[in-house]
């Protein structure tokens, strides 16, 4: 599908490109200097404040009485709820539970048995495409990447709509909630559309049911025959409850909160915030994960050797195993120091699932890398904070032991986080007066203008 001529370097491009180099840098030291907050946080990985909201705390300090801050253990609250608790809940009464996130992440409450069964209802209405958008969509120029492919999907979606440029909120939260529930079915179709024209697979298209979770409801599309255990679709909620949201600040839902206050249509804005997830920084950083472990495990013989272990852990801080980007993927977080409490959610399920699948040696090996990783990193490094392990270290693997195609890792995380976006950008249109506009200061130099014929 390619096309060599629109895709080529030519020498001229990287003569040019060698110029644009040399013209882009800026000298370190100027940072400093003037004092730029790198990535819009300080020194100890502190955010600089942009902004309020009412939808989500990541909690990582507490202050005392006199001003003071220091380090605890992570928590996460969604409108004031701990997830840890939210999560408690659903699972003792053994629901699903990412439609009652997406609920009180939208209207900021709890949902009692009725709102919750009708706003389950009013998903499962949405959940189909326009007419032949499949076929006319989808299935031309399918891409390798599926979040190219979503984000692709959601800007036609525009087409499709006759209120597209409608900002009023009714007409938004009627967009958001339909691309909640498209989400899974763009995903999905785009992969089957790739498989099939890329790899040569047999194409199915299951149209979705009503009466699924959404986590049920993407592995019966995704798999030909549509089976999976009640645990597999349990995990697969828990990683879309604990993936809707995360604050204002992570780099996907400030892009929605800087396109929103431009004034733009809900498609461009949340194409805008694909386009930040697909990043390896930001969501594909479990896909990293995943590959980080498959060289591990083809490098040390004795998974339960800690020094062995240790060993390749070091070489990977010293850049010289893996990918050799001199980063131990997984471990860390902007926010969170002593812990992430999605992770530490997650590990629990992730461990009974490595039961059911049969993975516990690998499981293992996780929780041992989880224990040595951090007491490497204080070795070999200068850290303003502690590290520990973040969610995305667990997810990849449950995505692995769910036998999901590793092109679907980051569209998952996309078809949870729509729910976050949806409610960034209402509390954005409904509170904004002024377009997100944070100053750069100009350290070029300032030169008089050459005739052509003298230069």
């Amino acid at each position: 599908m390619s096309d060599k001529r629109f895709s080529s370097i030519t020498p001229e491009i990287k003569e040019l490109s060698e110029l644009c180099m040399k013209t882009s840098a800026i000298d370190p030291s100027l940072y400093t200097k003037y004092d730029v907050k790198r990535g819009l946080r300080d020194i100890s990985g502190k955010g600089v404040l942009a902004g309020l909201t009412e939808i989500s705390e990541v909690r990582s300090s507490i202050t005392d009485e006199s001003g003071n801050s220091a380090p605890c253990e992570g928590r996460l609250f969604y409108r004031g709820y701990d997830v840890q608790d939210i999560v408690n809940g659903f699972v003792a009464e053994k629901r699903f539970g990412f439609e009652e996130v997406t609920y009180l992440l939208l209207f900021g409450s709890l949902p009692d048995e009725r709102q919750l069964d009708d706003f389950t209802c009013l998903l499962a209405r949405y959940r189909t495409l326009p007419t032949s958008f499949v076929r006319d969509i989808i299935m031309k120029a399918p891409s390798s990447d599926m979040m190219n492919t979503l984000a692709r999907s959601v800007l036609t979606l525009y087409s499709y709509d006759s209120r597209a440029d409608d900002i009023s909120i009714p007409n938004v939260l009627r967009q958001c909630l339909q691309l909640v529930a498209l989400f899974p079915l763009l995903s999905v179709y785009g992969y089957q559309a790739y498989r099939h024209y890329h790899d040569g697979q047999s194409l199915f298209i299951h149209r979705p049911k009503p009466e699924l979770s959404t986590a049920e409801n993407i592995l019966h599309i995704l798999r030909s025959d549509s089976f999976y255990t009640e645990l597999e679709a349990r995990i697969l909620d828990l990683a879309l409850v604990l993936h809707a949201e995360h604050g204002g600040g992570n780099n996907s839902t400030f892009t929605t909160h800087v396109v929103s206050s431009s004034g733009t249509d809900t498609y461009s804005v949340i194409a805008s915030s694909l386009g930040s997830l697909k990043g390896p920084k930001h969501g594909g950083a479990n896909i990293k994960v995943i590959q980080m472990f498959e060289d591990l495990k083809s490098n040390v013989g004795d998974w339960e050797d800690e020094d062995e272990v240790a060993a390749y852990l070091t070489a990977l801080l010293h850049k010289k195993a893996f990918d050799r980007s001199g980063l131990i993927y997984g471990m860390g977080h902007a926010v969170y120091s002593l812990s992430d409490p999605r992770a530490e959610i997650f590990k629990g399920f992730t461990e009974s699932l490595s039961v059911e699948k049969g993975h516990t040696d690998e499981f293992k090996l996780y929780s041992l890398v989880e224990r040595l990783a951090p007491e490497i990193i204080a070795k070999e490094r200068r850290i303003y904070k502690g590290v520990s392990c973040n969610i995305d270290f667990y997810s990849g693997f449950v995505y692995k032991m769910l036998n999901l195609p590793i092109e679907l890792y980051t569209p998952i995380f996309a078809i949870a986080r729509i729910s976050g976006w949806s409610a960034h950008r209402i509390e954005e249109l409904v509170n904004s007066s002024k377009i997100i506009r944070p100053a750069y200061k100009h350290v070029g130099e300032f030169k008089d203008y050459i005739p052509l014929s003298e230069r």
